[in-house]
C-alpha cells in the first residue's frame, strides 16, 4: 500500500466528487429550476399600506369566487378576511388554507382555528423554516383565475401598521396554473389541523 504520493490525493478527489455529485442527485429538484418567463396577460390592480385598503382589494376577489379559493398563509389574524373566506365556502366555493404550523400554533389572536371551526379545510406546513408565502388563488383552473400575492400578511398588522403591499393578477391562466401547482406541493407535505 503506498502512503505517500499521488495515490491519497487520487482517493481524496473521488471522494470528494463522489460526495459532490451525491448531493446534487439527491438535492430536491425544486432547487434546480430556473422558472422560464411566462408571457404578460390579464389585468393587475395593487394596493400599498399604510393607506390603501389593500384588505378590501382582498375581500372583494374572494367575494367574486366561483369554485375555489386556495390559501397559504404565514400569519392570519384579520378577521375580516377570515369571514369573507367563511362566506365564500358557505356559499359553495370549495376553500383550503395552507398555514405555517408554528405561526399558527403560536398567534393567540390568529384567524386559523376559526375558519377551520366554521367548515374551511386547513392543513399545517411544517415542511420549511418559514411557510412564508402569502398567496391567494381565486378560482385558479378558470381562465378568470386572479393570483393574490405580495408582502402583505393577511393581518391587521399589514394594513394599519406595516408599509405592505399586494398584488391581484387577473386573467393569466399560465401564471395561476404555476401557483396551483406551487400550492399543491406544499398541501402534499401538509398535515390538517388537530382538533
Amino acid at each position: 500500500m503506498q502512503i505517500g504520493g499521488a495515490y491519497p490525493q487520487a482517493v481524496h478527489r473521488i471522494a470528494v466528487a463522489a460526495i459532490v455529485i451525491g448531493a446534487a442527485l439527491i438535492a430536491p429538484s425544486a432547487y434546480a429550476l430556473k422558472p422560464a418567463p411566462i408571457p404578460a396577460a390579464g389585468s393587475v390592480q395593487y394596493a400599498f399600506t399604510p393607506g390603501d385598503r389593500a384588505d378590501e382589494v382582498i375581500i372583494d376577489a374572494i367575494a367574486g369566487a366561483r369554485e375555489q379559493v386556495l390559501v397559504q398563509a404565514y400569519s392570519f389574524t384579520h378577521r375580516q378576511i377570515a369571514e369573507a373566506l367563511i362566506k365564500a365556502q358557505r356559499r359553495g366555493v370549495e376553500v383550503t388554507v395552507v398555514a405555517d404550523r408554528e405561526q399558527a400554533a403560536q398567534d393567540v389572536r390568529g384567524m386559523v382555528p376559526v375558519v377551520a371551526r366554521a367548515g374551511v379545510s386547513v392543513l399545517l406546513d411544517s415542511e420549511h423554516a418559514l411557510a412564508h408565502n402569502k398567496i391567494m388563488l381565486i378560482d385558479p383552473r378558470n381562465a378568470r383565475c386572479a393570483v393574490i400575492t405580495g408582502s402583505y400578511n393577511f393581518t391587521q398588522a399589514a394594513q394599519f401598521r406595516n408599509a405592505e403591499n399586494v398584488l391581484v393578477l387577473r386573467d393569466n391562466p399560465v401564471l395561476c396554473e404555476a401557483y396551483r401547482r406551487n400550492w399543491e406541493q406544499h398541501r402534499a407535505h401538509a398535515i390538517p389541523l388537530p382538533h
